[in-house]
């Protein structure tokens, strides 16, 4: 599968597009004010403790507090003697599991991971409080790890990771881990052992993950990352010290520019070219890829021509098409897609597809088709959260479970960490994705100042029936007016003053009153105005 990068620079934001095969398959934008928080580093001050919810409210200087969970914290440290007598105690009920570290390591390739580790130590519940570990104004090392979603503020953890081109640090941990996607057992023993080792060398305290980039990397461009990442650390240490005494909240570290970033996370070897069409970004990133990616320097190319490079490969053709309902696929079936705060549901249907053999032949085949279109759409649109597939009904189970391996072969050229259950009895497919930032619709879209976002709005017919009971309910309310003034929608007008004239004329009779008209194209329409005279 070859690979492309498409970088686009514009005064108002930056874009990376991700071409696979000259398709676009994923899509990074980044406005220039209002750039994203993951991965930032802030020195924090708690506002709120909330022993109910066991989380915490945390200032870090935006339009909206950040909410840190317990689970989001990082043990506190204990006495080696009780650290000891726990591990007698559990030595013998507990294995060391790379479950944990690995999973997080699954999406390394876009965003800094936020690992948990599972502690050996058993720690006595009082401790693990929020209540009995924060309290109000007290300043607190943390990072961001979603961005701000709608209404609900940043998500915080005190799990510090700083990631480089091959390698994650973890401050807070003593953990070796490496990436899920690196398979070879024993290129992951060669990993675990070098990065022990180097550790040791460095001196280096904390915890280590390899990122998948890492693999069958020497060991001296691994050293090389450590002795960065423990120079970016001991930076942040000194800047917290020298900033401890503010009252304010303040950015300690801010992770690099979109641009930037889309080399160190999303290059690899079967990256062909990177493509920039700005000159001073171009060399920005010749500079960092010289410095931590070094093999990809030679593909980075400069583009120069008129036509913008986002049209030449069709890039804002498909970011129109992403941000439509239905998604056409080339066997005549269809998707619909709506997202909703709860979730996002994927309906799939045969269209005007009709097969040739079988009723069953042709579900089968549209749904095959169909999980290709949804994992592309999934990773294009970034749909996060649980994700429903309403798949047509197949009625022999072998086509059932043919259709959910497709579906699993296709997630696994996706970033984002993804769980799929089996088929129900009702045909549909439960799902998870690992959302950390807004989906493309909510980053490019507002709800329609119309319907509200809803997505439909109320018939000029509904509307002129609201209007005549809120003229009955005026006409009991008040006895002085002598005239209405109904003012309203074209649409609406021209149904009141045709088709429910009639209405019009009994409702005068019944009312001893009389009802006038005025159009404002100002309203939409479902609004109106009963003016009293």
């Amino acid at each position: 599968m070859s690979e492309e990068l498409l970088i686009n620079i514009s005064p108002m934001e930056s874009r990376v597009a991700v071409l696979d095969n000259g398709i676009l398959g994923e899509i990074y934008i980044e406005r220039h004010h209002k750039l994203g928080l993951v991965g930032n580093i802030y020195l924090g001050t708690v506002v709120r403790v909330l022993p109910g919810m066991q989380a915490a409210f945390v200032d870090i200087g935006q339009s909206r507090t950040a909410f840190l969970h317990v689970n989001d914290m990082q043990r506190e440290p204990r006495p080696v003697a009780e650290k000891n007598k726990a591990a007698k105690a559990t030595k013998h009920e507990i294995n060391e599991d790379d479950a944990t570290a690995n999973a997080s390591a699954d999406s390394l390739a876009v965003t800094p991971p936020i690992v948990s580790v599972q502690s050996t130590e058993i720690v006595p519940a009082s401790k693990t409080l929020i209540q009995h570990r924060l309290h109000e104004s007290q300043r607190i090392l943390v990072q961001v790890t979603k961005d701000q979603l709608g209404s609900k503020g940043a998500r915080l953890t005190t799990n510090i990771s700083l990631p480089s081109r091959y390698l994650v640090y973890l401050p807070s941990s003593d953990h070796i881990g490496i990436s899920q996607r690196i398979d070879g057992e024993e290129e992951r023993s060669r990993l675990k052992t070098e990065l022990s080792s180097l550790m040791q060398t460095v001196n280096l305290k904390g915890g280590l993950i390899a990122r998948t980039a890492a693999e069958r990397v020497p060991v001296d461009k691994l050293e090389e990352d450590i002795y960065y990442l423990l120079q970016l650390w001991r930076t942040i240490c000194a800047r917290r010290q020298e900033i401890n005494h503010h009252q304010s909240s303040e950015l300690i570290y801010q992770e690099l520019s979109l641009p930037l970033r889309s080399i160190r996370d999303l290059v690899h070897a079967d990256t062909e070219k990177v493509i920039i069409d700005n000159t001073q970004i171009y060399e920005q990133v010749r500079y960092f890829a010289k410095e931590f990616v070094p093999f990809v320097y030679d593909r980075i190319v400069h583009y120069t021509a008129e036509q913008s490079l986002f049209d030449v490969h069709r890039v804002e053709d498909d970011l129109r098409d992403a941000l439509k309902r239905r998604v056409d696929l080339k066997s005549g079936g269809y998707l619909i897609i709506d997202q909703t705060e709860a979730m996002t549901t994927i309906d799939v249907n045969t269209g005007s597809f009709v097969g040739g053999r079988s009723l069953e032949d042709t579900v089968y085949k549209t749904n095959l088709e169909a999980t290709h279109a949804i994992a592309r759409q999934l990773r294009l649109r970034n749909l996060g959260g649980i994700i429903i597939l309403d798949f047509i009904d197949m009625l022999e189970q072998q086509h059932k479970d043919d259709v959910l391996e497709s579906l699993q072969a296709q997630l696994t050229q996706d970033y984002a960490k993804t769980k799929i259950t089996q088929v129900s009895e009702l045909g549909l497919v439960e799902m998870t994705r690992k959302r950390t930032r807004e989906s493309l619709g909510q980053q490019l879209c507002e709800p329609c100042s119309t319907c509200q976002g809803r997505g439909f709005v109320k018939t000029a017919e509904t509307v002129c029936f609201e209007i005549f009971r809120e003229i009955m309910r005026c006409a009991r309310t008040y006895n002085s007016p002598k005239k209405f003034t109904v003012v309203a929608h074209a649409a609406v007008i021209d149904l009141l003053l045709t088709t429910e004239s009639d209405t019009v004329a009994d409702l005068e009779y019944l009312l001893g009153r009389v009802i006038t008209f005025d159009v404002e194209n100002l309203y939409t329409q479902e609004q109106y105005d009963i003016v009293l005279d």
